[in-house]
């Protein structure tokens, strides 16, 4: 779908190989009982945990410009994904974010650490509303297309329809496809939406506290385990981290 981003410090659009309208995710819509008809059937037909199937996962960031310190984080800690997943098997990522007015994109699947540090070095954040919708809009893009493991968001703030989020939450339960949201800070209506997101798609919601590196990693890392090798992985992990622990005690 999208391509490599590159990132100008002057102030111009990010791209993706392509034009940058081109690349946008697409706006999310109402589904009519005729869509969720179909994609109710075809959920039934799918199963994320194929056998043999690369561990696909979803990380989703809140780009906005509130969350530079925590994207630069993310940008350190997401190796140990991609390493908790080696002793499993396969892990592809799919990095979504959003940031500024109406800009949410997506790379391609990166199946390295060193690849998915790179192009995260070349975004940065910008000033802007949230657009969760368009994150799990477009999770269930890929999880019908392509199959998702798990989904994971990192996030400070809900500005959106929580009834909308909710729904396509519901969907991507239906696909068994779980969420892990993880919060930082405590703002209580981001709190409430992204639980609800958690327990209709069948995730968990976990809390970090600002800047806590420590907390985000064990969060990270209980969630590619889970990608890579389901919920006997995060079980495992779960006897010698809190943060599997915490998502294991969620997830259903």
């Amino acid at each position: 779908m999208s391509r490599e981003p590159t990132t100008g410090r002057s102030g111009e659009a990010t791209r993706f190989g392509r034009a940058a309208k081109s690349a946008s995710l697409p706006e999310a819509r109402t589904s009519s009982s005729e869509d969720i008809a179909a994609f109710v059937a075809k959920a039934h037909a799918m199963s994320p945990h194929a056998a043999g199937a690369r561990g696909r996962l979803v990380f989703a960031l809140d780009a906005t410009m509130s969350r530079q310190p925590t994207w630069d984080m993310a940008c350190t800690l997401q190796g140990d994904m991609f390493r908790e997943a080696a002793a499993l098997g396969t892990l592809d990522v799919r990095l979504v974010y959003y940031r500024g007015l109406n800009e949410c994109r997506a790379t391609r699947w990166i199946s390295n650490s060193a690849e998915l540090a790179r192009l995260m070095g070349k975004i940065d954040c910008r000033g802007g509303n949230t657009q969760i919708g368009k994150v799990l809009t477009e999770a269930r893009r890929e999880a019908t297309a392509a199959g998702v493991r798990a989904v994971v968001f990192v996030g400070d703030a809900m500005e959106e329809s929580v009834d909308d989020l909710c729904a396509r939450a519901g969907e991507l339960g239906m696909l068994k496809v779980p969420v892990f949201m993880f919060q930082e800070g405590r703002d209580p209506t981001a709190e409430r939406a992204f639980r609800e997101i958690a327990r209709l798609s069948g995730g968990a919601w976990c809390r970090f506290d600002p800047g806590a590196a420590a907390q985000l990693r064990e969060l990270l890392r209980a969630a590619a385990a889970y990608a890579a090798g389901g919920r006997e992985a995060l079980k495992r992990l779960s006897a010698r981290e809190s943060g599997a622990a915490k998502l294991l005690g969620q997830i259903k």
